[in-house]
């Protein structure tokens, strides 16, 4: 064999050789999440089993926006107060299925789809997690309320505050469970989320099924409360990560923004160091609000447990009307 040939050669050897360094691991990861997967799907459909069935009587309805459709349910006492409810990233208005029959008896209830999230399809549009806003004030307007008690959890939190932000004079008050101020922009906050979401759209490249089961684990701390979330993961899709980005219109500095209604800010035992700390110094900076940690709950306590959560809303609420 002559140099060059042997040169080729051990060329073409060399990159075998590297290309089977890096495709064997990842093979093999691919092979175990899929596996973890299938052990981890079993286990909730167990779960899944056991868990109580929403017994109210829900109305599915759409708002039709400028090339596609916002999903919303609605039950509950017709002519009473309004509570909307939002739900965190990556999940849909399934996750406010342990509150629905609890608040339906003595008010009417609207659970939403964020664009791009559940049912609504975000298709072609440009619009972004930001326009969740307009999409709330135009659902009232449909369902005939001027006034609403508006209850988000971890972004639903977010979307809850740019919402009363624009419309103030809407709000009967705001719950905020794992949320913080939106008024306030802080670098600790944009770090630790930066990492996180790196991780969790990683996770997302291999398998779908895998960052379901993983933003499950992070946002409950029971098995009945990952059981629930990864279900209302489960039509959240990789090109929903694009209307994210809209929440960069949501959370800014700004000046002189009075908050006039009362406020409730939740959070879970076993939610991260952070969120707590966001929590408290968000209640210490606003007027009107109440602060309340919820034992043996991670980040979506409303899942983990939620007859706490309902109680602890229901009595906010009766106080505040009845102030």
């Amino acid at each position: 064999m002559s140099l060059i040939k042997q040169i080729k050669h051990n060329r073409k050897k060399i990159f075998l050789i590297i290309l089977s360094i890096i495709i064997v691991p990842v093979l093999g990861l691919k092979a175990y999440v899929e596996i973890d997967n299938i052990i981890y799907e079993s286990r909730i459909e167990k779960m899944n089993m056991q868990s109580n069935q929403i017994e109210s009587p829900i109305e599915h309805k759409t708002l039709k926006m400028d090339g596609y459709d916002i999903h919303y349910f609605v039950s509950g006492k017709e002519h009473n107060d309004l509570i909307v409810f939002l739900h965190p990233a990556f999940s849909d208005h399934r996750a406010f299925d342990l509150q629905v029959d609890y608040f339906s008896k003595n008010y009417r209830v609207i659970t939403i789809d964020f664009i791009g999230h559940g049912l609504s399809k975000a298709n072609k549009s440009k619009d972004k997690i930001d326009a969740s806003s307009k999409h709330i004030e135009k659902i009232l307007e449909i369902e005939g309320f001027d006034k609403v008690h508006i209850v988000g959890v971890s972004m639903g939190a977010l979307i809850a505050q740019y919402f009363a932000l624009q419309y103030p004079e809407k709000i009967l008050s705001l719950t905020a469970l794992g949320g913080y101020n939106i008024n306030k922009e802080n670098k600790e906050v944009t770090k630790a989320q930066s990492s996180s979401n790196f991780a969790l759209v990683l996770r997302a490249i291999f398998s779908m099924n895998s960052f379901r089961k993983k933003t499950a684990k992070i946002t409950c701390h029971t098995e009945s409360g990952q059981a629930l979330f990864y279900k209302t993961a489960s039509l959240y899709e990789r090109k929903s990560f694009m209307v994210m980005q809209g929440l960069q219109n949501v959370i800014k500095d700004r000046e002189n923004v009075i908050t006039e209604y009362p406020t409730l800010i939740l959070t879970g035992e076993f939610d991260i160091d952070l969120a707590k700390k966001m929590a408290k110094e968000w209640h210490s900076e606003i007027d009107n609000s109440e602060y309340y940690m919820i034992e043996n709950a991670g980040h979506c306590a409303n899942i983990d447990k939620p007859l706490e959560f309902n109680e602890i809303m229901e009595e906010f609420i009766q106080k505040k009307k009845n102030n």
